[in-house]
């Protein structure tokens, strides 16, 4: 049983604003620091960055505007803790502590992220799918239920009916929805938002890949400041994690969908 959300739910326009910012942290330093939460909802949308970077507000609005639209932004941009930002000092090292898994994706994982790319492309709306065995369960806004039967005509869909969907009518946070991003991978660490230093993005992409390579469950662990993870160089997983980043397109690309 797995459920699948699109790029236009409030929870992964959250994710897309967050994996935006580190974007452009990114075209500022080469090696940023930056942990980014967003907060969005009904005519608001609350960023808070915590980073070694400068942000000017106009930066900010314009990536919200280009992924929320009008709305208005609060923002709070600080520095990283001076304490875990000396440790990263003269090398790479783990940036969190965690616990982490990779999962061999099942083929109900890739045939509801299928399903939701097809229905995504003709209805661009706020959207989410649950696939369970033979029971598909279709709940997409700005569709009617006719158009949806005739790609599908064996799922529940819209059980309560039409729907609009999106910002106006529900909340959106950033990492709420790492099912989706990580199908039986998900752990405590969110994956959205955060610079490469940190353990829960690169980590967990590195297990993610090493688990679909290997097709066997990868389970790892780690403290702030580790620089073996897996018996690899911290460094190693990092430049794992950033080869697969730049493939997709960068983090706001790996905030659409997840990792499938």
């Amino acid at each position: 049983m797995i459920e699948k959300v699109n790029p236009a739910h409030p929870d992964k326009i959250a994710d897309r604003v967050a994996g935006a910012l580190v974007d452009l942290s990114y075209k500022k330093n080469d090696k940023p620091k930056i942990a980014v939460e967003v907060m969005l909802g009904h005519g608001n949308c609350h960023v808070i960055i915590e980073s070694s970077e400068k942000f000017t507000r106009k930066e900010v609005f314009n990536i919200v505007k280009r992924i929320v639209g009008d709305v208005k932004l609060d923002l709070l941009v600080v520095l990283q803790d001076s304490i875990l930002a000396s440790n990263q000092i003269g090398k790479i090292r783990c940036g969190d502590n965690g616990i982490f898994k990779g999962v061999p994706l099942k083929e109900e994982d890739r045939k509801i992220s299928l399903i939701a790319r097809e229905i995504y492309s003709k209805f661009p709306y706020d959207g989410k799918y649950i696939l369970d065995g033979d029971k598909l369960v279709i709940c997409q806004s700005n569709a009617k239920r006719e158009e949806l039967l005739k790609l599908y005509p064996n799922a529940i869909i819209n059980p309560l009916g039409y729907w609009t969907g999106g910002i106006n009518t529900d909340s959106g946070l950033t990492n709420r929805k790492l099912g989706s991003d990580m199908a039986e991978s998900i752990t405590g660490g969110g994956l959205h938002g955060k610079d490469l230093s940190k353990a829960d993005v690169s980590i967990n992409i590195y297990a993610f890949l090493k688990a679909q390579k290997t097709k066997k469950t990868v389970k790892l662990s780690c403290a702030i400041g580790d620089e073996l993870i897996d018996g690899k160089p911290y460094e190693e997983i990092v430049e794992i994690a950033k080869e697969y980043i730049n493939k997709i397109g960068g983090f706001e690309k790996l905030a659409e969908w997840g990792l499938y």
